[in-house]
């Protein structure tokens, strides 16, 4: 298999060990609820407008699925178009290549300050922290991430990373970490944009580098595109003299046409609009108008490992909308952090796995972070269908672990024992013999409330009823013989 993939794409404990200590967060789990419940009821409200819809979600599948059967190719007719018309391709095989990548060019400017775009991959490879070991301070101007880093918090979410804060929340870290701010900010939504807006201006205008995510790039002209609700994108990508963008190798589309497909998609599923407020689409370098010094980083970082996979392949189709995670029950009362990961939620459930390897840290428990309800897939605007995917990975878990432990697990045995019990009729007749025991073991209250071994995490949080005195077999033979 090809290298697995660094950075922020660990879980570093167990999902249902991280889960239950964020289900203790009360206040977590009310922003949470309401936020993405808002967000789910603003998408269904625009996505019923369209008679297409399915059939848009059909083409943008088709388009992914064609884009990454061919990825190769299109990744090197990208690399031409964008090079001709003045861009730099650089490629990087894993997060510290990356890294390692950005940080030579923003030293060859000979600047010590650099302004982002919200950009996933920056955050997957950890490149904020990076910069600042090296001496460079990276300033989010996106007023989630803005708010993200103020707190010396922790992405919890892929469009609004800051999901987990209210808005007093957001006040209170304003107030605490703004160089300069009013003393009697209230938490009002349009103050609390005006203090970020004060806050950003002056580093807009001095910034002589930028760096930015890409939602797409498109091969057949080299162009590369960035939609946002702010105005922040517009400002990092136009003021600047050097702009760097760091992009996964699985957001190229094939033809510009594509686009028409993905700008109706990605609104609609993202923020329930029906078009973004800004999108902004650069093809290299322009004479006099905008960066001089363009340059992108085409990310593998575990992505070549991922296309290997032929079931999980079509997780590398997520165009990053988050209307997976906007209905998904685990997400709604665990948030973004139990995950680990930069990417949560369902889709990271899988995309994390399959980038480092289902064996890695505790990433082989994020499979496990669903009830497999299927809200995800229905959401999808690209028809991802997670549910198969994860239980895919629980495969890949359970293949993984008895490889490295050689003997039976409980899982194995409890197994084993199923098929020889459901094998034969007889097999399973003189289990039910055993019957008397387990209204035994359920004492007066008529209950077993707990389990040895893995069947204790059922009984964790429910009781089972005392079997009856006999079982349906032997009730029917009784029945037969008294006629």
């Amino acid at each position: 298999m090809p290298a697995g993939g660094q950075g922020n794409l660990f879980e570093s404990e167990p999902f249902p060990k991280a889960a239950h200590r964020e289900l203790g967060n009360t206040q977590m789990r009310k922003n949470l609820r309401h936020a993405t419940h808002t967000i789910r009821d603003k998408r269904l409200k625009v996505v019923g407008e369209l008679p297409d819809w399915e059939a848009l979600r059909d083409a943008g599948s088709t388009i992914k699925n064609n884009s990454m059967a061919t990825l190769e190719e299109r990744l090197l007719e990208f690399e031409k178009n964008f090079t001709a018309r003045g861009g730099v391709v650089h490629w990087a095989r894993d997060a510290d290549e990356a890294n390692k990548i950005v940080t030579e060019l923003v030293k060859a400017t000979g600047s010590q300050e650099v302004v982002k775009v919200k950009s996933m991959a920056t955050q997957e490879i950890g490149l904020n922290e990076h910069l600042e070991t090296e001496g460079i301070d990276a300033f989010e101007t996106d007023l989630a991430e803005l708010i993200v880093q103020l707190g010396h918090d922790k992405p919890s979410h892929i469009l609004v990373p800051a999901i987990h804060k209210n808005r007093t929340e957001v006040r209170d870290i304003f107030l605490s970490q703004m160089p300069v701010v009013d003393p009697n900010l209230t938490d009002e939504p349009a103050k609390l944009a005006e203090a970020a807006r004060a806050h950003l201006r002056k580093k807009f205008l001095a910034a002589k580098v930028a760096i930015s995510g890409a939602n797409f790039a498109l091969a057949d002209t080299g162009t590369l595109g960035v939609v946002e609700s702010e105005g922040n994108g517009r400002m990092c990508l136009t003021l600047p003299e050097t702009l760097i963008t760091v992009m996964g190798i699985e957001k190229v589309l094939p033809h510009w046409e594509d686009i028409e497909v993905f700008m109706q998609l990605l609104p609609r599923s993202s923020t329930g609009e029906r078009m973004n407020p800004y999108t902004s689409l650069w093809t290299g370098v322009t004479e006099d108008d905008g960066p001089q010094n363009v340059h992108i980083v085409l990310l593998d970082n575990g992505r070549t490992r991922a296309l290997a996979d032929r079931f999980g392949r079509t997780a590398l189709n997520c165009i990053r909308c988050s209307a997976c995670m906007n209905v998904c029950p685990v997400y709604e009362r665990t948030g973004g952090h139990a995950y680990g990961s930069t990417y949560p939620g369902p889709i990271g459930a899988i995309l994390s796995p399959l980038l480092t390897g289902i064996e890695v840290e505790e990433n082989g428990s994020l499979p496990y972070a669903s009830s497999l309800c299927g809200a995800c897939y229905e959401a999808c605007p690209v028809k991802i269908n997670i549910p198969e995917i994860l239980v895919h990975l629980r495969g890949d878990d359970v293949d993984a672990k008895r490889e490295k432990h050689k003997l039976p697990t409980q899982m194995d045995l409890l197994m084993k024992g199923g098929s020889w019990a459901l094998g034969k009729g007889k097999n399973i007749g003189l289990l039910e013999k055993a019957l008397p025991l387990g209204r035994l073991a359920a004492g007066k209250d008529k209950k077993i409330k707990k389990l040895p071994g893995i069947a204790a995490g059922w009984t964790q949080s429910r009781d089972i009823p005392a079997p009856p005195n006999k079982s349906f077999r032997d009730w029917w033979s009784d029945e037969k013989e008294s006629k």
